[in-house]
């Protein structure tokens, strides 16, 4: 299980334990990290005893169904139920992914949740993603050009052009893959982490833009790009099936070329 950053001097205690209904004969156990800021409390693991007879398939309906009619005061992040805005990224045993796309019975036993790990935590399974979004605007992830539009239609590419950032425009900025990077735990204040830097490589290879040289430049630091090594974490953990260590290691590799 990864490590989570926790409030200082606090330890995660055993908490609450919700039976099953009466009667229930195909039931899951979910663990599930709760942490509220304002109880003074520290982090507690509560236990939910879930009837999957009455329950859909995937680890989010059970936690929908734990908020409905076993506990309102769980909280966490949900909207599309389809794998595609990304808000129901956490933990769940021990990997980062999507609730809505991961399945209960993808897990043997009991079903264990976190949030997202080495995040400050605003309550239960909500991480703050305040500098997360913040290292995504600070690469412009916006089209940048100095000539003027065409007047009659949209500025056009090529097919193999627009294959190229296909892929990299598929990111749905869940933060799994950020938030699995041990260089990222460690350097989130400095090091951009793989979502931003593979935004940014989207952009770099969109022949439609026109700032290629000054998206470089703004990259080319020790920490906001070199910090990777390369461990690979984040493209094991994306939910989509990305790659984000590629982009960077393309990164690096048109940086080396400029200085050819």
């Amino acid at each position: 299980m990864a490590e989570f950053r926790l409030p200082a001097n606090s330890r995660i205690r055993k908490g609450r334990h919700f039976s099953a209904p009466a009667g229930a004969s195909n039931t899951r156990q979910f663990a599930i990290y709760r942490y509220d800021p304002d109880s003074a409390e520290n982090p507690s693991i509560d236990t939910y005893e879930v009837d999957l007879d009455s329950c859909g398939p995937m680890v989010l309906d059970a936690l929908i169904k734990i908020k409905n009619e076993i506990d309102p005061t769980l909280t966490f992040r949900r909207s599309c139920r389809e794998g595609i805005c990304g808000s129901c990224a956490m933990n769940i045993d021990g990997g980062n992914t999507l609730a809505c796309t991961r399945a209960i019975d993808a897990s043997p036993g009991e079903v264990r949740i976190y949030p997202l790990p080495h995040m400050p935590v605003v309550k239960d399974l909500v991480p703050d993603l305040t500098n997360f979004y913040a290292q995504y605007a600070a690469i412009k992830p916006w089209l940048q050009t100095t000539t003027p539009a065409p007047d009659k239609h949209e500025r056009l590419q090529s097919k193999e052009d627009q294959e190229l950032i296909d892929e990299p425009a598929a990111c749905i900025l869940c933060a799994c893959c950020s938030t699995s990077c041990p260089s990222y735990w460690w350097n989130s204040d400095k090091y951009l982490g793989p979502a931003a830097l593979l935004a940014a490589y989207r952009w770099l290879v969109d022949s439609r833009d026109e700032a290629r040289d000054e998206r470089l430049d703004a990259l080319d630091d020790s920490f906001k790009l070199y910090r990777c090594h390369t461990i690979m974490n984040c493209t094991q953990t994306c939910p989509k099936h990305l790659n984000p260590a590629r982009a960077i290691a393309e990164t690096k590799k048109m940086l080396a070329k400029r200085r050819i």
